[in-house]
């Protein structure tokens, strides 16, 4: 009897064990750090995968904050100590460019998963495409992965990417609210200057950006209590209040002033001014 107690004991012990082993050699994380992401794509090279996801699943033109995973090809494992970097091009027939981009760090709370933002100042044609590289490094090794992407057209004017009459090539790109409301919306939008090799951006501080919020299909009537956009933080993004009095679609009319007061791009809001040539849109 006493035999058979410790041999069932033992195997007892060892189907735990066993268990436990399998399960600690799962290429997922316990918890599934995804939930809520849509998968974009996998660029992927001899030894790692690195993923892509959003909210939406896509790339579109304009601000898109991205989230990435890698894991390892022998492995089947995601790595929890990389560092990245990345840089987007644009390749066209006679030319090519980047886009404004963050840096990429790890989600706080996460342990595998990172984030960055791109703004991509335009869509993919026929003929010009995206590629996205990342350079990674795991335990002081360098490694990068490049794959084309797809970048497709918004349904709405999100970003601005014109020269202001001081000669300067700027992306003005619109970031929230996400999903705007009849209320008093906190807006954000950020505000950058593209450098002569067409790779570097720059934020631009200490400027303003008025804004005017109008309803085309009724009179082009405005709202109340809208606040010009401005930094809170030299390097950061402008923020101020988009009141929005209706569900429908709205134009929301854009001036950018220097730091003198100078107005580089946008027209005045008037009542005879139907639009500005600077603007972003949204609808809901």
């Amino acid at each position: 009897m006493k035999n058979f107690k410790y041999l069932s004991f033992l195997f007892l012990a060892i189907t735990f064990f066993s268990c436990t082993s399998d399960s600690d050699s799962t290429p997922e994380t316990a918890v599934d750090e995804t939930l809520g992401l849509v998968k974009i794509q996998k660029l992927s090279n001899e030894n790692h995968v690195i993923e892509l996801y959003s909210e939406t699943g896509v790339l579109t033109q304009g601000y898109n904050q991205i989230s990435l995973r890698i894991k390892d090809k022998t492995t089947n494992k995601y790595i929890t100590n990389a560092s990245f970097n990345w840089i987007p091009i644009m390749k066209m027939a006679a030319m090519q460019h980047s886009c404004l981009r963050s840096g990429i760090e790890k989600i706080s709370g996460k342990q595998t998963l990172y984030r960055g933002d791109i703004i991509f100042q335009m869509a993919q044609n026929d003929t010009d495409a995206w590629h996205l590289q990342i350079d990674y490094t795991i335990d002081d090794i360098k490694s990068n992965a490049t794959s084309a992407i797809a970048v497709i057209a918004s349904q709405k004017r999100t970003v601005n990417s014109f020269t202001g009459t001081d000669g300067v090539r700027y992306i003005l790109a619109y970031i929230s609210p996400k999903t705007p409301k009849v209320a008093l919306n906190n807006m954000t939008v950020g505000l950058y200057k593209m450098q002569d090799d067409l790779i570097t951006f720059n934020v631009v501080d200490n400027f303003k950006i008025k804004i005017d919020p109008r309803m085309p299909s009724m009179g082009n009537h405005s709202s109340p209590n809208n606040t010009d956009l401005l930094q809170s933080l030299s390097g950061g993004t402008y923020n101020g209040k988009l009141s929005l009095t209706m569900t429908g679609y709205w134009k929301i009319n854009l001036q950018l002033l220097n730091a003198t007061g100078e107005v580089l791009k946008g027209e005045d809001f008037a009542t005879e001014n139907l639009q500005s040539s600077l603007f972003f849109e949204a609808e809901f």
